[in-house]
């Protein structure tokens, strides 16, 4: 079986698509499939999804955190997602033929890799120890939280006897994980305090949705409020729960909604009989359903190994 990996990684360049797109060849070069880049100026962030095997996954993320060390400075970064790196986030998903495990060992062996380019790592998700620790609580205050140097509590992983962040590249999130859906809802008539407000009711840790994480956002460049969100478990809460808790909410203050936003692919487990109206709801091309992409990367890869190899 042709075994297939998944990373995500999230960059804190949103603006300079010149750069952007130079850094998405450099992750192809590696012999991955890109399977999604978006960037945002607003968030003044990019995020990249690509596919491969283990070794060819691992060695496109050290080529895009070589590239986000080298070409992103943080020290100049305003933007409105909460980031402390250049690299900011980097997950490793197991998709085929993988366990949780490889994933893990993958971000171990990227990280180490990291921080001997100067910059801290912090491990989150399934790759922490112990499992199980969050984005939020790494990325609290953002860089400016950093400038200081790190406090007890919130040290990096690697080098566990580094005091300070790296001057332009920060501090990078290096986790495992499974499949998420990281989805955006844009609204007219309200303010970015209720968009916030809806944001706050809609997380769980503020007694909302199971595994919900959202932000209440305004875009400048696009001049429209935004609802930002990371399903975690979408198999345990529904986006069109979610969605009707938003439009409700939206409605009931004079709001509207007027588009549904999807950030790389659509988690499998969205897809069920039946759930047409689930893509209409996420305006989603069938094509960015994650196993339609993997199917034809392992379709792809397994014509070139029945090519008999020219002896000349």
């Amino acid at each position: 079986m042709i075994p297939v990996l998944e990373a995500v990684p999230n960059f804190s360049e949103g603006r300079d698509l010149e750069k952007i797109e130079a850094l998405v060849d450099a992750i192809a070069k590696k012999g991955v499939d890109i399977l999604d880049w978006s960037a945002d100026p607003d968030h003044h962030r990019s995020v990249v999804t690509y596919i491969g095997d283990p070794r060819s996954v691992i060695s496109a993320s050290l080529a895009a955190a070589e590239f986000a060390v080298r070409e992103f400075d943080l020290s100049r970064h305003r933007g409105l997602h909460p980031r402390i790196g250049a690299l900011d986030v980097l997950p490793f998903v197991p998709l085929r033929g993988l366990h949780m495990s490889d994933a893990i060992a993958a971000a171990h062996e990227v990280g180490q890799a990291i921080s001997s380019l100067g910059v801290p790592v912090f491990f989150y998700g399934e790759a922490s120890d112990p499992p199980g620790r969050g984005l939020a609580e790494l990325r609290r205050g953002g860089i400016e939280s950093l400038q200081d140097g790190f406090h007890e509590g919130r040290k990096p992983d690697l080098p566990s006897s580094t005091m300070f962040p790296h001057p332009t590249a920060g501090a990078t999130c290096v986790g495992a994980r499974d499949v998420l859906l990281a989805w955006n809802v844009v609204v007219a008539g309200i303010d970015e305090e209720q968009a916030k407000l809806i944001a706050s009711k809609l997380r769980e840790r503020d007694g909302g949705f199971f595994g919900v994480r959202a932000l209440g956002l305004y875009l400048h460049h696009r001049e429209q409020v935004q609802i930002s969100m990371n399903l975690e478990d979408p198999t345990r809460t529904a986006p069109e729960a979610v969605y009707a808790e938003i439009t409700q909410a939206v409605s009931e203050i004079g709001g509207e909604v007027l588009e549904v936003e999807v950030i790389g692919m659509l988690p499998d487990t969205l897809v069920l009989p039946g759930s047409e109206s689930r893509l209409d709801l996420l305006n989603l091309d069938p094509k960015r359903i994650l196993s339609f992409r993997v199917n034809k990367y392992v379709q792809t890869r397994e014509g070139r190994e029945e090519i008999p190899h020219d002896p000349s």
